[in-house]
């Protein structure tokens, strides 16, 4: 009886032990599966979270940039970061789409572009993007994929705004090439500079040469090698360096103030930067925002009157953002091929151009 009895206790301890064993092993089975439902779910939380505090990063410092500064010389800062904002960082393909929109003249033979403030024509040390880099681009957009590049007639340094000829075919490139070498375009620039010349208007023959600069940086600038100098009082005739380029620039005061003035330029020659070169050494009046040539011995920003910082709504620490305000706002090209007229070819000013004139009380000229 005592043998049976510990059987049926054995028995009902058996069936007990594996009772509990399911409902353990169901148990855990189900505290696994909301375990790893709650870290399945949380994962997509958490990222969904990261990815909203990206997103709100982003419209945080989008805000910033549209944010207007309260400080009037950070307002005028941002301004002028605005209206000069360079194209080297952009695509190619979005570069090109803008100087589309700008076009300012197109027939079988020629394209006319608007080139912006800080877009250089040939790539370079640290240059990103340039005009020559885009100009199959833009030749596929306007003519079609099978559409052969375009090609530089002349060319406008980096901080040059205004017309720029485009040729559709390498011979009319070359035409064009030689009219510019032979001095058979018309030019004309506006400029402003600081300072007003005297006489109004006149032309500079100065020649230019590129020398170095021994200084803190040493660095290379053109400048002007004169024919004359001034010995004892008297003007002497000076043997010509053979290094030194002709150099001829008509000049004519549009419009003027006590401390600066608009200037119409038309270059005779085109020696590397022969306009601002003349302005900054020949008249004494260098080009605003050329912070190259307004001190020979150092590259600093332009240093200006205090009268014409406040118009401009500057301190001087600031005068780095200034932009070089030089525009080819005109050229003349004779007939080419079959063409019986002059191509006249007339670009307007940039907008911080036209603000600046409006700051500093300068007046364009009305059209006869």
């Amino acid at each position: 009886m005592t043998g049976k009895m510990a059987a049926s206790a054995r028995s009902v301890l058996s069936r007990s032990a594996r009772d509990t064993g399911h409902i353990l092993g169901r148990h855990f089975v189900l505290v696994a599966k909301c375990l790893c439902s709650a870290t399945a779910s949380a994962r997509p939380s958490s990222a969904q979270q990261l990815a909203e505090k990206l997103r709100a990063k982003k419209e945080e410092e989008k805000a910033k940039k549209r944010e207007v500064p309260r400080d009037p010389v950070q307002r005028r800062v941002q301004e002028l970061k605005q209206y000069t904002k360079q194209l080297q960082n952009v695509h190619p393909n979005v570069l090109s789409k803008a100087l589309k929109r700008g076009i300012l003249h197109e027939d079988k033979n020629l394209v006319v572009i608007n080139k912006p403030y800080g877009l250089p024509v040939h790539g370079g040390p640290g240059v990103k993007t340039c005009i020559t880099d885009i100009l199959p681009i833009l030749a596929k957009m306007l003519y079609g994929h099978k559409a052969e590049p375009l090609h530089l007639c002349h060319r406008l340094d980096k901080e040059t705004t205004g017309v720029m000829v485009l040729a559709r075919d390498r011979e009319t490139a070359h035409q064009v090439q030689e009219l510019f070498k032979t001095r058979q375009v018309a030019k004309k620039y506006w400029a402003i500079c600081v300072g007003v010349p005297m006489p109004s208007a006149g032309m500079i023959e100065i020649p230019i040469i590129e020398k170095e600069v021994q200084g803190q940086q040493q660095h290379h600038k053109m400048t002007l090698a004169p024919s004359y100098r001034m010995e004892n009082g008297k003007t002497m005739k000076v043997r010509p360096n053979r290094h030194a380029h002709v150099a001829v620039t008509q000049y004519k005061v549009l419009s003027s103030t006590l401390s600066c003035a608009l200037l119409e330029l038309q270059p005779v020659t085109g020696v590397k930067h022969q306009l601002r070169v003349h302005l900054a050494f020949g008249l004494g009046c260098p080009i605003l925002g050329d912070h190259k040539y307004s001190d020979w011995n150092k590259l600093a920003p332009q240093k200006l009157s205090v009268g014409i910082l406040k118009k401009l709504g500057l301190e001087q620490t600031k005068t780095r953002y200034l932009p070089l305000h030089l525009h080819a706002q005109q050229l003349i090209l004779p007939p080419l091929g079959s063409e019986s007229q002059d191509l006249n070819l007339v670009c307007k000013l940039p907008r911080f151009f036209v603000h600046t004139l409006s700051r500093l009380c300068l007046e364009i000229p009305k059209k006869d």
